[in-house]
């Protein structure tokens, strides 16, 4: 790998040595008795209760964009490693009791590219860099009660509901960028990069597009900027599946887990389901505080295995960290790039998203210890439809250096 594209090497175990006697914000217990809210997929009763009217909590698919005419652009939507269009990991619809965030959706996408997520490492423990090169991204929407989009009361849960206002057209092959490419042949087929053109025209465009020129569309967004069925289809086979994200809270999980160590080496597998990579780790884990990280976190997940998401947005709020190395101390999390104010953890992704959306189990497989969401403490307003938001990633094992 080319060190002179992504600066020199940082030793992430001295800076994580450096700051974790000081940062006592961090330790354990200190969680014991926070308040979370767990999330859980599940695919939709309704497929019509994902769409964007309905302010869906969902993971895999395509977005369902809370401001559907303002989405984010350029390279605001590409992986700042190998350059291809993000992918749409889930969102996360989070209300806030103000006028400004009547509604509030935060959304996260990522590179599936393993190698692409090492070097967003590198880039990570670079503290506070003006522009930080990153290939997982958060974007945060707020929208007040009065907006041009959606109805001032609550919707009707049905599929006649539709939103006020209409959206852009989507790209053709992921369903989840601005299509502002057109094919230059047919001008019907919309992409959001040469990449994707590229893609559709190799899965099949190359024949469609010869029939396009001479019937009504059959592929593309259509005016509310949903994709059609058809432009679904084509889509679905460049996206993660999706599902809908059930909210329950962890409190109804409480009971009492064995102390067995068998127990607690098998109990964030879900029931009659084998992953291999959890097991592995244990074998891997050095010292005693990779395992006691191990130990606690594995008996808070083991409450409700299944999860797959753990909501906090409390100021006080610390995720549970799986392995000790690589987690973030209060200097490495960065204040508000709009107001400058702190942010707070908002939620947690779990390693377990990733079965559900079939990721292979091998060495070079996109894989992740806990990908942990932070957001402006304030929900402050700012002149940007979608405001950047900050995500730590952690990894089973500290990136070697690059």
């Amino acid at each position: 790998m080319d060190t002179d594209t992504i600066g020199d090497p940082v030793d992430i175990n001295t800076i994580q040595n450096d700051e974790e006697d000081q940062d006592d914000d961090y330790d354990d217990e200190d969680e014991e008795h926070e308040l979370v809210t767990l999330g859980f997929v599940d695919k939709p009763k309704n497929q019509w209760s994902l769409l964007r009217q309905y302010f869906p909590s969902k993971a895999g698919g395509v977005p369902a964009w809370l401001d559907p005419l303002n989405i984010p652009l350029g390279r605001t939507s590409l992986c700042d490693f190998c350059g291809d269009p993000l992918q749409f990991l889930l969102q996360v619809y989070a209300p806030i009791e103000q006028e400004t965030t009547f509604h509030r959706m935060l959304f996260v996408f990522m590179c599936p590219s393993m190698k692409c997520l090492l070097r967003d490492q590198h880039e990570q423990w670079k503290r506070h860099s003006e522009k930080p090169s990153r290939s997982v991204k958060v974007f945060c929407c707020q929208l007040p009660r009065v907006n041009p989009f959606y109805s001032y009361e609550c919707p009707e849960f049905n599929e006649s509901h539709k939103p006020a206002g209409s959206g852009v057209a989507l790209c053709d092959l992921c369903g989840t960028w601005k299509g502002d490419k057109l094919c230059s042949s047919c001008r019907q087929a919309r992409y959001c990069s040469e990449k994707h053109q590229v893609v559709s025209w190799r899965l099949g465009h190359k024949i469609a597009c010869q029939q396009m020129k001479v019937s009504s569309p059959v592929f593309g967004s259509n005016k509310s900027g949903h994709p059609s069925s058809e432009h679904h289809k084509v889509a679905s086979n460049n996206v993660w599946p999706e599902f809908e994200i059930i909210i329950e809270d962890e409190s109804e999980y409480n009971r009492d887990i064995s102390e067995d160590n068998n127990t607690l080496a098998n109990s964030l597998i879900s029931r009659n389901r084998t992953d291999d990579t959890m097991n592995s780790l244990l074998d891997n884990f050095q010292g005693d505080h990779d395992k006691r990280s191990w130990a606690y976190f594995q008996e808070r997940i083991a409450k409700a295995p299944e999860q797959v998401l753990r909501y906090y947005r409390n100021t006080n709020a610390k995720p549970i960290w799986p392995v000790s190395s690589g987690r973030p101390s209060k200097a490495d999390i960065p204040r508000c790039s709009y107001c400058s104010g702190p942010m707070c953890c908002e939620f947690q992704i779990l390693p377990q998203l990733l079965y559900y959306f079939g990721v292979d189990n091998e060495l070079d497989s996109l894989d992740w210890a806990s990908i942990v969401v932070y957001a402006c403490e304030a929900s402050c307003e700012a002149s940007l439809p979608y405001k950047y938001e900050f995500a730590w990633v952690q990894l089973y094992s500290p990136s070697p250096t690059l």
